[in-house]
């Protein structure tokens, strides 16, 4: 029984892994749609190479400060229990990878290639697992001060702000020391609106990543026997919500559209595991009002080209996600219970703090060490022609 059910659990988290792994294809066509045509092979490269660095950095580094694990034994070893702690590893790398794929949308169209890897080593490898450590591993006693002080510990089952407002606060910094893009903004207050390259593809994006979002939250039980439908349920409601409140909303606006499911799954996934169905759907539904009005107000208003919006998408909707979780897991609004509001605000500031520290730091540091942006001329080319010397489509066909 005990191998059956190691067998079963690795072969659970691993489909997890799976998932969450082509949920990364939906970033890069999400970002690929939503980009200029001269940009479209940067998003594409930039997503994967990203993820690759990811790995390294978190296997080597990131992984040991937030669980005080390492793989430095032989094959034997490691593969004990059907090789659940190496498909367990990999689960949880799919999470902190999504922090460079978050901010790889707010600074795409400008930003130069290789100081990019290197943030997203610094970041994955550093700033991020010690959240996570703090979050998810009671690192630094930090939980149990929040458990004796507010009754409970802070609670945040797959990543609202552990994953999702960490990466979104980053991006935040990110963005504003990089600039808007030559020629968005011009002096007599009028916006360019840089439409986005393609619409299926966005919708493309759009469509795996809520695909993906149940092996995101759902397997975030790491094991079988603590799966839960509620989990599913409440995921599928806050995508609904999301969904039909930016189609209000945003007047149609498929961009808006399209976003929608994924602002209301990134404010699910703390309390998904807690919440009634009713409570994610208006979950959900209010964290599309955040990311219509949010978007355009950063966009039209303070000038700050978020070029995906993932600020208001990942930043603010997952630090509500964090919040909605201590307002409607309360058995008082039909939730399981278990969970203390003030944890969960100080929990959520605790993240944005630590994250908007990191977004400094690393871009802050990296603009005066390397620069971070494409010069005038390399834009104007787009990212496509400057980094990697061939664009997505050729503009004619070759002559032999």
């Amino acid at each position: 029984m005990d191998v059956l059910k190691n067998s079963a659990d690795a072969l659970f988290i691993l489909l997890g892994a799976i998932m969450i792994l082509g949920m990364h294809a939906g970033f890069a066509f999400l970002e690929l749609g939503t980009v200029r045509k001269k940009n479209q092979v940067n998003a594409l490269v930039k997503i994967l190479v990203d993820f690759s660095v990811s790995t390294i950095a978190y296997f080597f580094i990131g992984y040991s400060i937030a669980y005080g694990v390492n793989f430095f034994s032989g094959a034997e070893a490691l593969s004990d229990k059907n090789g659940f702690e190496l498909v367990k590893f990999f689960f949880l790398l799919t999470f902190a990878a999504a922090i460079p794929a978050i901010i790889s949308g707010g600074i795409a169209e400008r930003a130069k290639f290789n100081p990019q890897l290197i943030a997203t080593a610094v970041l994955v490898g550093l700033f991020y697992p010690f959240f996570e450590g703090i979050a998810w591993n009671q690192a630094y006693g930090i939980q149990a001060w929040l458990k004796g002080s507010f009754g409970h510990e802070f609670h945040d089952f797959a990543g609202s702000v552990v994953v999702h407002a960490f990466g979104g606060w980053v991006a935040l910094p990110a963005v504003i020391l990089l600039g808007a893009r030559r020629g968005r903004y011009h002096k007599n207050g009028a916006i360019s609106a840089h439409p986005p390259s393609s619409i299926p593809f966005l919708a493309l994006g759009a469509w795996i990543l809520t695909v993906g979002w149940f092996g995101f939250n759902v397997m975030s039980a790491q094991t079988l026997d603590k799966m839960s439908g509620l989990v599913a349920m409440n995921s599928l409601m806050a995508m609904a919500g999301g969904t039909i409140v930016a189609w209000v909303m945003g007047k149609n606006d498929p961009g808006f559209v399209y976003n929608g499911p994924l602002a209301g799954l990134v404010a699910v996934c703390a309390g998904s595991d807690l919440m009634h169905p009713l409570g994610a759907l208006v979950t959900g539904g209010v964290a599309g009002v955040i990311f219509v009005f949010m978007f355009t107000l950063v966009q039209n208003k303070w000038k700050i080209d978020d070029v995906l919006g993932v600020w208001p998408l990942h930043g603010l909707c997952g630090a509500w996600g964090g919040i909605a979780a201590g307002i409607f897991g309360l058995k008082a609004l039909g939730g399981v219970g278990g969970i203390s509001f003030m944890s969960q605000l100080i929990g959520t500031l605790m993240g944005v703090v630590i994250a908007l520290i990191a977004g400094v730091v690393v871009y802050g540091g990296l603009k005066k060490v390397m620069g971070l942006r494409l010069d005038e001329e390399q834009e104007y080319q787009g990212a496509d022609l400057a980094i990697h010397k061939i664009s997505s489509t050729p503009e004619r066909e070759s002559s032999w």
